[in-house]
């Protein structure tokens, strides 16, 4: 196991829950949110230009669209914002006390979405796999923190985090070969945290198919091979990172969002930050959203 690389800041902001970094590659910008404060941030590496958007409701996760826009896991459901800031909802199931949480984009265009509870309640939350026409389906009931989702390179795997469980655990996705990527089945522990490094929070996949997440409350990103094994660890000037994406034009930028709540500030004081570690491998082009 090796250390790589040093951190920067590549947007200093105070984030209460920075959340999510997704690579627009049409758009040539980095998307990330801001959950508890409704909020969806861009910003362009090449001239540092940023955007900010308040969005309905809490704001767990958003993600380009193959027609334009976003589509956003909010607080009652998934929506849809249009090119022209237009909104709608694609699939909208309130649950008193639950949110959207992290989310992500399968090689087939659907979004697997996930929830959580508030009070982070044991069983609390979920994942589903939503289609462009609105279609729902729940992947995973009762998970407590549903977190970092990911593809292998060949779409055969798919890796997850129900982050209190201190696992990253790898599935079997069914039909990949045939291009579906509807289900998945044989869960199996792919890598354990040990007590004491923090809690599995966001995740990406590399083009070396090594699995790359962000360690809440253990102030680090970590690698693993595909074999499972521990190959890197950045520590990084914050407590709370919370996920982590390739960005940039040739995707070897690793970006990290991270959280200002519940930070020490005298020892945190780029909490809620944007980070990222220049050059540190090489990333995996992510679809849009087929909707």
């Amino acid at each position: 196991m090796s250390g790589v690389r040093t951190a920067e800041v590549a947007v200093r902001t105070g984030a209460w829950l920075g959340e999510g970094p997704t690579w627009d590659s049409a758009r040539e910008l980095l998307i990330w949110v801001d959950i508890l404060n409704s909020r969806v941030h861009t910003f362009d590496p090449v001239d540092g230009g940023r955007t900010v958007m308040t969005t309905e409701q809490h704001v767990g996760a958003a993600k380009p669209r193959a027609g334009g826009g976003l589509v956003v896991n909010l607080r009652d459901g998934v929506g849809l914002y249009d090119a022209d800031g237009s909104f709608s909802w694609l699939h909208r199931e309130p649950v008193q006390g639950r949110r959207g949480n992290d989310a992500a984009i399968a090689p087939d265009g659907a979004l697997w979405a996930g929830t959580m509870s508030y009070a982070e309640q044991p069983g609390g939350g979920d994942l589903k796999r939503v289609t462009g026409d609105g279609s729902t389906v729940t992947v995973l009931p009762q998970v407590t923190v549903s977190n970092g989702t990911g593809w292998s390179p060949d779409g055969r795997l798919m890796y997850y985090n129900d982050t209190p469980t201190c696992r990253i655990d790898v599935f079997d996705v069914t039909g990949a070969a045939g291009g579906g990527y509807d289900s998945v089945s044989g869960r199996r522990a792919f890598a354990e945290i040990e007590e004491g490094a923090g809690y599995p929070d966001g995740l990406t996949v590399d083009a070396d198919g090594c699995v790359w997440v962000a360690l809440w409350d253990g102030a680090a990103v970590r690698r693993y091979t595909p074999d499972g094994k521990l190959d890197r660890a950045v520590a990084l000037p914050v407590d709370r990172p919370t996920a982590c994406a390739f960005g940039g034009a040739d995707l070897r930028d690793l970006y990290i969002t991270t959280a200002a709540a519940g930070a020490r500030p005298t020892a945190n004081p780029l909490a809620g930050s944007l980070l990222v570690l220049p050059g540190v491998g090489q990333g995996l082009a992510q679809p849009a959203f087929e909707g």
